[in-house]
């Protein structure tokens, strides 16, 4: 059994180690499971560089993600130039339906809205416009309205959780209503839940994932 004070040691020599992050200026702190990461960044790739290594860390069960991002120097851009970057990245970025993305920006906070008929594209368009320069933070709301024909894909993705090599099948248990997909069970990382909510999304025809995958060490 893992100690909190082992899994915040942990978490910092990851952050060290992980190239994308600048270590010094970030916080650790462990509770039952529970990381939670502080401090600020210049920017929101940094930010979201930090979050993926942490829930790589064996023993995370959850995160919270309370870094802020204070754009310096020339990092900073105004609403108007951030928009105008994000419409640009979306538009040439080939996963990205055109014209099916509308971009807001406040105060370097960029919202996305729109309907795509893949979960990939969704996270495609979040992709292109996180590394943009004075992006503060990101709120993905695009909505997923497959165009393809519903079927029951519930054995699919079964089958698709056994051949994916970090993914323990034995322990998730897969159901599905309409469109949506249900996932219930254990997994031994964070890792691995984003892996199989990934796998699920993969079936076609899936409009959503709702997953109850509890962190066990």
């Amino acid at each position: 059994m893992i100690t909190d004070l082992q899994l915040q040691n942990n978490v910092l020599a990851q952050l060290k180690w992980w190239p994308r992050v600048d270590a010094a200026h970030i916080g650790v702190s462990a509770k039952d499971g529970i990381v939670a990461l502080t401090g600020q960044v210049s920017h929101y790739a940094e930010k979201s560089a930090a979050e993926e290594s942490t829930k790589g860390v064996y023993g995370v069960k959850g995160l919270a993600n309370d870094i802020v991002v204070e754009p310096m120097g020339t990092q900073g851009r105004s609403d108007l130039d951030i928009a105008g970057a994000a419409v640009n990245a979306l538009k040439w970025h080939f996963e990205v339906p055109e014209e099916k993305i509308k971009v807001i920006v406040k105060n370097g906070w960029v919202t996305l809205e729109g309907t795509v008929d893949w979960a990939f594209q969704k996270h495609a368009a979040a992709e292109c416009v996180r590394y943009l320069m004075g992006v503060v933070s990101l709120t993905n709301a695009i909505v997923i309205k497959p165009s393809a024909t519903w079927t029951d894909v519930t054995t699919e993705i079964e089958n698709a959780f056994r051949r994916h090599a970090d993914l323990d099948a034995r322990r998730i248990t897969v159901t599905t209503k309409g469109s949506e997909v249900s996932l219930s069970g254990s997994v031994s990382s964070w890792s691995e839940r984003d892996q199989a909510i990934a796998a699920a999304w993969a079936a076609p025809g899936v409009s959503a994932v709702h997953a109850d995958l509890v962190v066990t060490t």
